[in-house]
């Protein structure tokens, strides 16, 4: 007898960890164990009413199989609301599994990559067998027919109070008592088929959009520029580098320098913010939502907006005669959507004459992505104007180690670089301390500010148009902010920049905390409209 009831409570025990078990890192706390899930009650009950037949077996293994991919889903969430500040979603997420153990493997290395995924499967299959043990547990409770009708009527009971709990956390209505526990695994479920719905509702809606172009095949476009663009993405650069006391220090520091040597160059500046469609990764969205002009927020609108036909800044730059092209350091394997794109030229990691020590991840310091800029485009014999996307990767996570400044004269192959990318403790020491994080992404914003604006005084003889946006805050637990707000700056020729003034952004690098924060889909359009010729501008509107 005590060894049955033992097995009931083990049994019992499982099920009540698998319902409690966290989507959030702020719920992994030791309350967490106290909560009373409702579902556990429906789920024993039911089990203890189930006959002795066939179909049981399938019905067991069909609750098995629901408490499991909620499990691995709340992992995903978990996982999700580290690095992005938001929920997994089934539809649009999937692709992000090969991408994430891509920057394990370059963060911590391949074989502690494998052991982590290994040790995950084992993990799921032993928790998925204690599952069923625990299933087959209750389930073979052997209790008089009255009492297994009873049973059945209190698990329908209990299945009301947790729908009613549900749909009251949902807000789809509002209960006179809060029932006691909460119904949460149910919740996540039924939160996840919402997403789903949503996500395809959103879809067509974004087809629709991305369809409907006031731009289309107009003439006139973009002729306002009479020299080379270059539209500079920063890495993890977020409204944290100006608002929070831990990087604002260093990164105003080296914002207003570097204003000050612009200006003395007799460059101008404005500045303001943007609202990305991403925080903590995924930056390619940032780049597809600034080239298309729709907000590209996931990766099933990436793909809608590929096959969409919309022609993106590059394209509509082409047809200006520009020389489109798409600087990235960090696009180590074959990029066939580029072609989609409107680049003429592509020039990924392998293109860029990179031969030094890579660091970790980052296949190159930002200063050598600048000087192969300058070798392999803005020094060629095609005498086009350039319109380029540099995506830049110093400040990628794990942010270590964080490269020195060097003479421009002497980056050469790379090679100068190699003492720099071996030097310090490797990302799998340094992120066992989220404060010695923090430091590093401090350290690696300011280098990659300070080799763009040295970049651009550089160029201040003959200076292009250049945009440097951030693509997108950091992860929250090192933003410390949950804004998706980047900075944006434009630098080039007063009668160049004097064209965004009705943007109301603020003159200089720094711009004013109260200056509104635009939708970075709107900067495509923006563009447009500043730099066409007045015709186009007022065909548009």
């Amino acid at each position: 007898m005590t060894r049955t009831v033992l097995r009931l409570g083990l049994a019992a025990l499982v099920f009540h960890l698998l319902l409690i078990q966290p989507n959030h890192p702020s719920a992994m706390t030791w309350q967490a164990l106290f909560l009373f899930p409702l579902e556990l009650p429906v789920i024993l009950l039911g089990l203890v009413a189930l006959p002795r037949a066939q179909w049981t077996v399938w019905l067991r293994g069909a609750l098995v199989a629901v408490l499991m991919l909620i499990a691995v889903l709340k992992v995903a969430d978990f996982a999700m609301f580290s690095a992005l500040g938001r929920g997994f979603n089934p539809v649009a997420d999937l692709s992000l599994i090969e991408a994430g153990l891509r920057l394990a493997t370059g963060a911590i290395g391949p074989v502690p990559t494998a052991v982590a995924v290994l040790a995950a499967v084992v993990l799921t299959v032993l928790v998925t067998w204690a599952a069923w043990w625990a299933s087959g547990v209750w389930s073979r409770v052997a209790v008089p027919q009255g009492l297994a009708r009873g049973a059945i009527v209190a698990s329908l009971l209990f299945a009301g109070v947790a729908v009613a709990e549900v749909g009251q956390t949902m807000g789809r209505w509002s209960l006179p008592v809060s029932p006691p526990g909460t119904a949460f695994t149910a919740r996540v479920g039924m939160e996840r088929i919402d997403m789903a719905r949503a996500t395809l509702a959103e879809l067509r809606a974004f087809e629709a959009a991305a369809a409907s172009d006031p731009y289309a095949f107009r003439e006139g476009l973009l002729r306002g520029i009479d020299r080379d663009v270059l539209i500079i993405f920063v890495e993890s650069y977020g409204r944290t580098s100006l608002d929070t006391p831990l990087y604002s220090e260093t990164h105003r520091a080296t914002l207003g320098a570097a204003e000050a040597r612009l200006r003395a160059l007799g460059l101008s500046m404005r500045s303001g913010f943007l609202a990305a469609p991403t925080r903590g990764g995924q930056s390619w969205l940032s780049h597809a939502t600034f080239a298309n002009g729709l907000w590209v927020s996931n990766q099933t609108s990436y793909a809608a907006a590929l096959a969409s036909g919309r022609r993106t800044l590059f394209h509509i730059a082409s047809d200006a005669g520009f020389h489109t092209a798409a600087v990235m350091p960090q696009i180590t394997l074959d990029w066939p959507e580029s072609a989609l794109m409107g680049f003429d030229t592509v020039l990924a990691a392998r293109d860029l004459g990179y031969e030094g020590v890579p660091f970790n991840w980052v296949t190159m310091p930002d200063q050598f992505t600048f000087a192969a800029l300058d070798r392999l485009l803005r020094d060629g014999e095609d005498k086009r104007p350039l319109f380029v996307q540099l995506a830049l990767g110093s400040s990628h996570a794990p942010w270590v180690p964080v490269p020195d400044m060097v003479p421009w004269d002497e980056i050469g192959d790379g090679h100068i670089f190699d003492a720099m990318a071996q030097s310090g403790d490797p990302p799998d020491v340094v992120w066992q301390d989220r404060d010695r994080v923090r430091e590093q992404y401090r350290r690696a914003i300011d280098y990659a500010l300070r080799v763009v604006f040295d970049y651009a005084a550089r160029q201040a003889a003959n200076p292009p148009l250049i945009f440097v946006i951030g693509d997108h805050q950091a992860a929250g637990f090192v933003a410390l902010d949950e804004r998706r707000d980047v900075p944006v700056h434009v630098i080039g020729p007063e009668a160049l920049v004097s064209a965004v003034a009705s943007w109301g952004w603020t003159d200089g690098l720094l711009p004013d905390p109260q200056v509104p924060v635009r939708p970075m889909d709107r900067m495509r359009d923006l563009i447009l409209e500043a730099y066409s010729t007045p015709d186009i501008q007022q065909a548009v509107h």
